[in-house]
């Protein structure tokens, strides 16, 4: 282990599920930080986050629990995990606490946090991600682990795309809390290939309010998914941009995690869209269909989708109202 500190910037699934495990697993000092004051309060009152893997065995995991206002702690790494639309208030919130010898890694879903990111840390010590890894947030302090203990894969790599000490570090740390890490050594393509993950996945789950095994179970699952992996491939390949995976390791990724990993996961995107939340999909279709517009490529079917996520929200908020 590196005897690095960490301090979350985000405490909702995913925030949790790393923040939990580097501090249970492996035993490194972690801190959470949450704007969310329903989140922050039940925390406190209940001296910790209740933890539950796969609905069961929930049990009470001690935590230290901040504000942005209240945190005075001096982490050297940083992990973000933050809904794309509340990032920015987010760390203008936490700038006061940004420090010169201080890394950030990031593994948010879509594209849109590293600019933010850029504001507040130089390009040498910004890290991204991506992260397949399962988890649901029931409600204020208390998370659900989606699959057994070990589960899950994520990648990282360096925005400058140079491999650090403090990287190999902070690899290490990921593994010994059972995160799976590989380091990758192009920031773009690895970034992209979890955007174009969830523009299959998170977007089509949400639109149909089904689970991803449910999704699969479909005969014209694989039919979708590679109009929308080629559509997405076509552009980064006029976009300059190389994709770690293939089209094909993409669209068996998306079989593997629907079929046999996650079948019974509801998607974070339709979380967000089932609790009355702004959904994501800007940042992931809507991205794809920006850099298709940049790129002289019209992504019709992102396009669509991006109005059909927006369209299925106004459905679910109409029909609950009822």
């Amino acid at each position: 282990m590196s005897g690095m500190k960490y301090a979350m910037i985000g405490s909702g699934a995913m925030g949790y599920r790393y923040g939990v495990l580097l501090q249970e697993t492996a035993g490194i000092h972690v801190d959470f930080i949450d704007a969310w004051d329903e989140n922050v309060n039940k925390v406190r009152e209940q001296g910790g986050v209740m933890v539950s893997r796969d609905h069961e065995n929930r049990h009470l995991v001690p935590i230290r629990m901040y504000t942005p206002e209240d945190y005075d702690g001096n982490p050297d790494v940083w992990i973000v995990f933050m809904k794309q639309m509340q990032l920015a208030d987010m760390l203008q919130r936490c700038k006061h606490l940004f420090k010169n010898h201080q890394i950030v890694f990031s593994a948010m879903n879509g594209w849109g946090h590293f600019e933010k990111l850029q504001q507040y840390f130089p390009d040498d010590r910004i890290y991204g991600g991506t992260a397949l890894i399962a988890t649901v947030l029931n409600g204020p302090g208390d998370v659900d682990f989606i699959g057994k203990a070990g589960v899950g894969t994520m990648n990282m790599c360096a925005l400058n795309e140079q491999v650090s000490e403090v990287e190999l570090a902070m690899r290490d740390d990921f593994k010994a809390a059972g995160l799976n890490p590989t380091i990758t050594e192009d920031f773009k393509g690895t970034c992209m290939a979890k955007v174009v993950f969830n523009s299959v996945i998170n977007t089509l789950c949400t639109m149909y309010q089904i689970q991803m095994g449910q999704f699969i179970s479909y005969p014209g699952a694989m039919d979708m998914a590679r109009q929308l992996i080629n559509e997405a491939y076509d552009v980064c390949d006029r976009a300059g941009i190389r994709m770690v995976n293939t089209r094909q390791q993409e669209l068996e990724a998306i079989d593997y995690v629907s079929r046999v990993a996650c079948p019974l996961h509801y998607p974070s995107m339709y979380q967000d869209m089932s609790r009355g939340r702004e959904t994501e999909v800007d940042y992931i279709n809507g991205y794809i269909a920006k850099l298709g517009r940049d790129n002289d490529y019209v992504c019709r079917t992102h396009e669509f989708l991006t109005h059909g996520v927006h369209l299925a929200e106004l459905a679910f908020k109409l029909h609950h109202q009822q």
